[in-house]
């Protein structure tokens, strides 16, 4: 009789136990059709600055694990080389860098944490991002849509203060950058 209950008390267990907190391992592609795009004022202007997705490295290694309505990540990054973003021309293309801390810090990482309510549509990824040497985590409002692949949009809005970014000034101070920009996603992901 006590192995019976020994038996049913496994059983009972792995019944319980889920499956879907086992670690799952596979990678993604950014495809051509995906787009990031950092928008940012002046007192004077508008300026907007692409990253050229074709220079990205692929493929990016995924790890996660599900626990309940959430994916949890583990060192799932995009990284991002800044001397690939363009601006225009040479000029704010070198500003640009500037404000960046190129020089010292020649990547932006964005690390993916976890995800709430991946089952939906509209969905909140927790993200890690390191801008100049300056870590930060955001809950960012992302929508995703799978055809073909799977497509995220959502946009981020950015304070320059929050990573010891101090706005720069042109022309005898006659030009400031504002301390707010906008960062516009649309990554494009196939499975490796």
């Amino acid at each position: 009789m006590r192995k019976i209950m020994v038996f049913v008390s496994v059983v009972v267990a792995f019944a319980f136990t889920s499956r879907d907190s086992a670690i799952k391992n596979t990678s993604v592609v950014l495809t051509p059709e995906s787009s990031l795009i950092v928008r940012g004022t002046t007192n004077v202007n508008t300026f907007t600055c692409a990253f050229n997705i074709n220079k990205f490295k692929n493929p990016v290694s995924v790890a996660y694990r599900i626990e309940d309505s959430k994916m949890k990540f583990s060192k799932t990054a995009l990284v991002l080389d800044n001397n690939c973003f363009d601006c225009g021309g040479k000029a704010i293309n070198n500003d640009f860098q500037s404000i960046l801390k190129s020089d010292k810090y020649p990547q932006i990482t964005l690390l993916l944490k976890e995800i709430v309510n991946y089952n939906s549509a509209d969905i909140q990824a927790l993200i890690d991002i390191q801008i100049a040497g300056v870590n930060k985590s955001l809950q960012v409002p992302v929508k995703f849509k799978k055809s073909k692949g799977m497509t995220i949009t959502g946009d981020l809005g950015l304070s320059l203060a929050d990573f010891n970014i101090h706005p720069p000034k042109k022309f005898l101070g006659l030009v400031t950058v504002n301390d707010t920009i906008d960062i516009y996603f649309q990554l494009v992901l196939k499975e490796a």
